[in-house]
């Protein structure tokens, strides 16, 4: 007896949906609500990578910031060809790379010497980092200039960014003082220092 044939079509695969692609473009509108899901999205897993790399929380939260607020300011760069997540590691992992370099060198001792042609020890030659009278004036003059583009915040944001890298407060003191929980302050710093950049851009006419 013959078989009869399924008529029916074999079903469709159902089409894989990059569940960041719509945030993104969002985002790229300007939208801070889509980019914020992002940001929950990512944070710990770029967290703890960061901290891995340089062993200490504080730099890791400060570092996860700036990763973040990096990624946001560069939106217009980002190519779907890649895994949006991709493309925030590798901005993450370059910011780390100049963090540690630059402190690397920050903390090199004056007093490490190495061996000159005839296997002598002599010290290393470290260029003094003292400021000139007119080094310190241009210094303290900028110094001034950023406070008053703070006072352009609003005060809850002014208020973070002061503790922080004024008094420079740790992210669990300043939640202390402020009566706030440890994420939201975190998540406010983020929203400051984006909005302080920004302020910077608009008036990078001043400096």
């Amino acid at each position: 007896m013959e078989v009869e044939k399924n008529s029916n079509p074999a079903p469709t695969p159902p089409v894989k949906v990059n569940p960041d692609l719509d945030l993104v473009n969002k985002a790229k509108t300007g939208d801070q609500v889509a980019f914020g899901k992002l940001m929950a999205r990512y944070k710990e897993s770029v967290y703890y990578m960061i901290l891995k790399m340089v062993h200490n929380r504080d730099d890791a939260d400060d570092l996860t910031m700036v990763a973040f607020s990096k990624a946001f300011n560069n939106l217009a760069n980002y190519s779907a060809d890649f895994a949006f997540s991709t493309w925030l590691f590798r901005i993450a992992t370059n910011n780390c790379i100049d963090f540690i370099r630059k402190k690397k060198l920050q903390t090199t001792s004056i007093d490490q010497s190495t061996p000159n042609d005839e296997g002598e020890s002599v010290p290393i030659a470290v260029k003094d980092k003292s400021m000139t009278p007119e080094e310190r004036i241009i210094k303290d003059q900028r110094a001034i200039k950023i406070r008053e583009v703070i006072q352009e915040l609003s005060p809850k944001y002014k208020q973070l960014i002061e503790l922080r890298y004024f008094e420079e407060l740790s992210y669990e003191e300043i939640a202390e003082r402020c009566d706030l929980p440890l994420g939201t302050v975190k998540a406010q710093l983020f929203r400051a220092k984006d909005m302080l950049y920004n302020l910077m851009k608009s008036t990078k006419d001043r400096y």
